[in-house]
């Protein structure tokens, strides 16, 4: 709607983007090597935490990218509250392990022998799985934990069968803190912070350039207000500066001050608030 009136080729803050968009901060790039570390040393397992909204997913979606082929299947599980079985059997339709369009749900027994037969499979032909658990601080209960914990017993010849990934808010490292034999199984432990004011400058302005841009849009002091604002998180960022634009589009300013910025965010908390 906005985009011709700013001179953009594309919504710059979107919250689905492709991975040019990708803004590599010191946090989220330390993270991107420790995991790839652990899955092409094949480790069992990995845990990346960080508060909602810092960029959990999308850090996942670029490690999936990167990986070599050789790392397939990979399984990226994005809803995990879900019964044990159930958990395991859509987990086995993703390694391949079983087709979709088996009628009868399987039971536990089922789906773990198809699951250690696919991986021994994967493991044959030189591949390693990796299944990735997004919000996995939502899990209810230790069963499930229990059920991806005794997952990491099926070994190949160079050790774990599949890299698990365990991805969530930062709940979760408390949580694992009391499964000791999963939180044993932890080759690296990530934690993504919030952007520091200057990042949160370079990160406006790179999203901006990947959309086109080759003007000032937002002044310096209104970045300021949008970081003080979101508190350095990404996805906060993205919804104040995404209505700063379109209201400056609306409105027809020349550019984007922190009156601007404030206003947006203060419509945001009554809005939020009602």
């Amino acid at each position: 709607m906005y985009e011709a009136y700013w001179q953009l080729q594309q919504k710059p803050f979107a919250t689905q983007c492709e991975a040019k968009a990708y803004y590599p901060t010191e946090t989220h790039q330390g993270a991107l090597l420790k995991l790839r570390y652990a899955i092409e040393n094949r480790r069992g397992a990995a845990l990346l935490i960080g508060p909602s909204g810092c960029g959990k997913t999308m850090l996942v979606r670029m490690l999936a990218e990167q990986l070599p082929e050789s790392y397939r299947p990979f399984v990226h599980l994005v809803f995990p509250q879900m019964p044990v079985a159930d958990l395991l059997a859509y987990l086995a339709v993703e390694l391949q392990a079983t087709s979709e369009r088996d009628s009868a749900a399987p039971s536990t027994d089922t789906s773990v022998r198809r699951i250690q037969h696919r991986l021994a499979e994967i493991a044959a032909q030189g591949g390693h799985a990796v299944i990735a658990i997004d919000e996995a601080h939502l899990i209810d209960g230790g069963r499930a934990f229990e059920a991806l914990r005794l997952l990491l017993n099926f070994e190949a010849a160079s050790g774990p069968a599949l890299t698990l990934l365990l991805v969530g808010q930062t709940g979760l490292a408390p949580m694992l803190s009391r499964m000791p034999q999963l939180e044993e199984r932890l080759a690296v432990k990530c934690l993504i912070r919030s952007l520091s004011i200057e990042e949160t400058m370079s990160y406006v302005q790179h999203r901006l350039a990947v959309a086109g841009s080759d003007r000032t849009i937002f002044e310096p002091a209104a970045i300021e207000a949008v970081h003080e604002m979101s508190h350095g998180i990404p996805r906060q960022i993205n919804r104040l500066c995404d209505l700063a634009l379109l209201v400056g589009f609306a409105e027809e300013y020349r550019t984007i001050g922190p009156a601007h910025i404030e206003a947006v965010g203060q419509d945001l908390v009554t809005i939020t608030s009602c």
